[in-house]
């Protein structure tokens, strides 16, 4: 007779010489996560334990018991300045307001993906629709009555439960014979130097790179090598959980980008860059202190009206080519339900007599191509080397060479290709077709480690106590080059 349970059919498709590797990676990995510093704190090694109650013994093994977490979207929230408004709300409706310090609502699938990250999110669904996920509750009501003379029962639980502190989930043992698939791409000794070189800023929490013009920061489709990815191979370093996007940049833009470490580090990023978007108004934005600032270079063509001032103008998606392309532009009926509220502070920083403007550009929300749009559409100014929202404007470029200038940069020494069919020195406005010119060149944000190690040991510390940090990424060299033209 056939077997009727589908779970054991599917898994009994997999190798089984794959059990080891997974038990040591899968498991270990999980383990390690929550060892570090600012994850949660879990025993030394997964048990595999018998199920008590059950005929079939050793078919289970556990996870590590649910212990505190930082709740790191409140914590966010808070250092966002969004939390005193919440709170205010909370007490209007006659609720009361979480700690930023308090336990996060965790559901038992979002535990188990803490536990084995390399276990397949869709597998572990299954598992679920299927009941063969178990807990042991630590709740005394959830055991029977001689619980304190017998072992308590495992009792099912569906994906959306909550934990409670000191439950155990059970997972089926075959589930530690699947393979385990990792998205990390083999690098040789020079790619990982070069990634490495990247490196702005390091601590137990985040991770800063200056990223480089041309390299996507998230894989896709007719992607080979992405950032997220690299960073798998090159910047986990002695953390068994890889760094984590906590936002973006163009692929032709360069410039800080910051990556959580941890889950926790990275939930807190998540919730400081959507609550700086939430935040940002136009009336206000000019004299409000912010805790997230990130201002960017750019070299556009053209001068604006005014030597600074504030853009608010919402944008939105629209395809064109028949639908094989989309972009990005402003919104004139702002009741749309398509379009994004996107405010952009700006000022002048150098201008220069043939026609370039340097622009410090600080975007107060985070939409798709928002500094772009903007600077074309608004301003009037598109930046270098944008062809997709300034190409009007490129139809007629004419490099700019001063022979001074290019003597000075022709006697560098020209450095070999780069890694990643890289290149940062083509591309300045001394060339037919130039490059974009976008560049984060400062981010300020707050010590993440420093708020996180603080909560470890003081439930009430003042987060205004708080320092900043202030990354700065230098510019890539074509832009280098066109710093020197335009000043000269």
């Amino acid at each position: 007779m056939a077997n009727s349970n589908p779970l054991r059919q599917l898994l009994l498709r997999w190798p089984t010489y794959a059990a080891e590797l997974c038990g040591t990676r899968v498991c270990n990995s999980g383990i390690n996560d929550w060892r570090s510093r600012y994850s949660t704190a879990i025993p030394e090694a997964f048990a595999q334990e018998e199920n008590p109650g059950e005929k079939n013994d050793s078919k289970w093994f556990t996870l590590p018991p649910y212990t505190d977490t930082v709740n790191g979207t409140a914590l966010g929230q808070e250092l966002a300045g969004r939390w005193r408004e919440s709170r205010k709300y909370a007490i209007n409706a006659s609720e009361t307001p979480k700690s930023a310090t308090a336990v996060a609502s965790t559901t038992a699938l979002k535990w188990i993906l803490q536990c084995c990250p390399d276990l397949p999110r869709s597998l572990v669904q299954k598992l679920f629709r299927l009941r063969q996920v178990r807990r042991e509750s630590s709740n005394i009501e959830d055991s029977d009555s001689s619980a304190h003379l017998q072992k308590p029962r495992l009792k099912r639980v569906t994906a959306k439960d909550s934990m409670n502190l000191g439950d155990r989930i059970f997972l089926p043992i075959t589930v530690k014979e699947l393979p385990v698939e990792k998205k990390e791409l083999h690098c040789n000794g020079e790619e990982v130097n070069f990634i490495r070189s990247l490196e702005l800023y390091k601590d137990p929490a985040i991770i800063v790179v200056n990223k480089p013009p041309g390299m996507p920061v998230q894989g896709g489709i007719g992607i080979k090598t992405s950032l997220d990815e690299l960073a798998i191979t090159c910047l986990s370093y002695d953390y068994s959980e890889p760094p984590r996007l906590v936002h973006r940049l163009d692929r032709d833009s360069s410039g800080v980008l910051v990556m959580g470490r941890t889950q926790t580090s990275a939930t807190v990023l998540h919730s400081i860059f959507r609550e700086k978007t939430f935040g940002a108004s136009g009336d206000e934005a000019l004299n409000e202190k912010r805790v997230l600032e990130r201002r960017y270079w750019a070299l556009v063509i053209g001068s604006p009206r005014h030597p600074k001032g504030l853009v608010s103008a919402p944008l939105g998606k629209v395809v064109v080519d028949n639908g094989k392309s989309e972009r990005i532009t402003v919104v004139n009926n702002s009741q749309s339900l398509s379009s994004q509220h996107a405010v952009t502070k700006y000022k002048v920083i150098g201008s220069s007599s043939h026609g370039y403007t340097w622009l410090e550009l600080s975007p107060l929300t985070g939409r798709k191509h928002q500094l772009r749009v903007h600077c074309a559409e608004v301003l009037g100014t598109p930046i270098v080397g944008d062809y997709k929202y300034g190409w009007q404007a490129h139809r007629n470029f004419k490099p700019l060479s001063l022979p001074n200038v290019e003597s000075q940069h022709e006697e560098l020494p020209k450095r070999k290709n780069l890694p990643f069919g890289l290149n940062m020195q083509n591309g300045s406005i001394s060339e037919k077709h130039p490059r974009l010119h976008l560049h984060c060149k400062q981010l300020v944000l707050p010590n993440i480690t420093q708020v996180l190690q603080n909560l470890q040991q003081y439930s009430n510390y003042d987060l205004s106590q708080l320092e900043s940090l202030k990354l700065d990424a230098p510019m890539p060299s074509y832009m280098e080059r066109s710093w020197d033209i335009t000043n000269f």
